[in-house]
């Protein structure tokens, strides 16, 4: 599942940004949807499931392991389960592509069954450090073997009965908790996860609409997340709902462009999720929450965006777990605030897709901006809502948020931003250039 050959891209200033859209179904929530309805006994539906490759790289796993996944003409999913514990071993390397959430919760399930599974992904995915998965798993007795470095290719040999831990988590980081939880569904006892600071809670609920015995609660370090293994899964119907994490690149370009309003409909409210909407309405942003409800024990909104001088803040660290997929987002809406934006306590950047702080702090200062970099962020100098020098070239370091974000910067720029390549783009969000397009009709 390599990238395609490169595609460069060159962004124009346009007009104002008028329309609605519907974002992909959100990332987080289509992994795990796809994961839960194969380990579940009988028939899911799957319906708003992101189409990206990351999600993809998901649903050929799962199918190398029994399930079996088929998409109908209407783009409902539907899976046949196997069951917990009745994953089978698969005939050949698994490749993640892109994803790190894929190799990480399936590291986790592969872990406690007993089966063989070698993990391979792409140039970019290569280099992601896997150390933090592998250890609370080898605790749990999986045997796992690893380039250096704790990086892909690795080998997880899984053992049965694996042993229920005590787990806490050193790092804010959903996608070690879901792994080690994932891990626990297929082990006999209780496997507990020890959260200092809370993350993602979406495997929590899907685990639960599934009909796993789990429970959250408070303790003295923080929560403590139970799950009783040998759990039976039932299958489910699940509406997938809209990604925030691709909805704040059009909220930050209806801010940026003046003129502008959008309609972003049908996009995830968790509590979890929402850590950007907070931080750009600190800085002044436009954005209206409209018919808030629930959808399978998601909260859900529209939103309204439009254009608002931004003004600068010190962005509050304790939004980190809630916003870390935004950051570069929230970096370009810094770099068009009045005063100097101050963005700290996201050391996780440092182990995306790129080093999402070097990777920014390198775009933006190629199109004019002032930046400062530290070890857990960026301090950004706004232009006041004046377009941006621009004209220079972006490298995206084949990471889809950081050509999405340098192609909202382009659209407020006075001389066009040339991005080396945006074919990463389709790993979260394959219409993104259309729908920019239809929006600035």
């Amino acid at each position: 599942m390599s990238h395609a050959e490169p595609r460069p891209l060159t962004v124009s200033a346009r007009g104002p940004l008028r329309g609605t859209v519907t974002v992909p179904g959100d990332k987080s929530i289509s992994h795990r949807a796809l994961m839960f309805s194969a380990l579940a006994v009988g028939e899911s539906r799957i319906e708003g499931l992101l189409e990206g490759e990351d999600v993809l790289a998901t649903a050929a796993a799962m199918r190398a392991m029994g399930a079996q996944i088929l998409r109908d003409d209407d783009g409902v999913w539907r899976v046949h389960g196997v069951g917990v514990g009745g994953l089978l071993q698969p005939q050949a390397a698994l490749d993640m592509g892109n994803s790190g959430t894929s190799t990480r919760l399936l590291m986790g399930l592969v872990a406690s069954h007993p089966i063989t599974a070698t993990f391979t992904g792409d140039a970019s995915l290569s280099g992601r450090p896997m150390g933090r998965v592998i250890e609370p798993l080898a605790r749990m007795g999986a045997e796992i073997t690893a380039s250096p470095g704790g990086r892909l290719p690795l080998m997880v040999r899984g053992i049965n009965p694996a042993v229920p831990i005590a787990y806490t988590l050193p790092v804010a980081s959903a996608q070690v908790k879901s792994a080690v939880l994932l891990a626990g569904l297929n082990t006999p006892g209780i496997t507990r996860v020890i959260e200092p600071v809370p993350t993602r809670d979406h495997s929590e609920r899907m685990l639960r609409g599934f009909g796993a015995e789990l429970t959250v609660e408070d303790g003295p370090e923080g929560k403590i997340i139970s799950i009783t293994g040998e759990a039976e899964l039932s299958p489910q119907h699940i509406r997938v709902p809209g990604d925030p994490s691709s909805a704040g690149f059009w909220m930050v370009a209806a801010s940026i462009v003046p003129g502008s309003e959008i309609v972003i409909r049908n996009v995830c409210m968790n509590p979890t999720r929402t850590g950007l909407i907070t931080a750009l309405k600190l800085m002044g942003a436009d954005i209206a929450e409209i018919d808030a409800r629930e959808v399978g024990g998601e909260a859900v909104a529209d939103l309204r965006v439009r254009h608002a001088p931004l003004k600068a803040i010190a962005v509050p660290p304790a939004l980190a777990p809630s916003m870390i997929d935004e950051y570069p987002i929230l970096f370009v809406a810094a770099a068009f605030a009045e005063g100097r934006t101050v963005a700290r306590g996201a050391h996780e950047l440092r182990v995306k897709e790129s080093d999402r702080i070097a990777t920014m702090r390198t775009a933006l200062e190629a199109i004019g901006v002032r930046t400062e970099e530290h070890e857990d962020g960026l301090t950004i100098e706004g232009s006041g809502g004046d377009p941006l020098p621009g004209g220079g070239h972006v490298a995206s370091k084949l990471d889809h948020r950081i050509a999405m974000s340098m192609t909202v910067a382009g659209l407020g720029a006075r001389d066009p931003v040339t991005i080396d390549d945006v074919a990463p783009v389709a790993t979260s969000y394959p219409d993104f250039f259309q729908t920019l397009d239809a929006l600035g009709q």
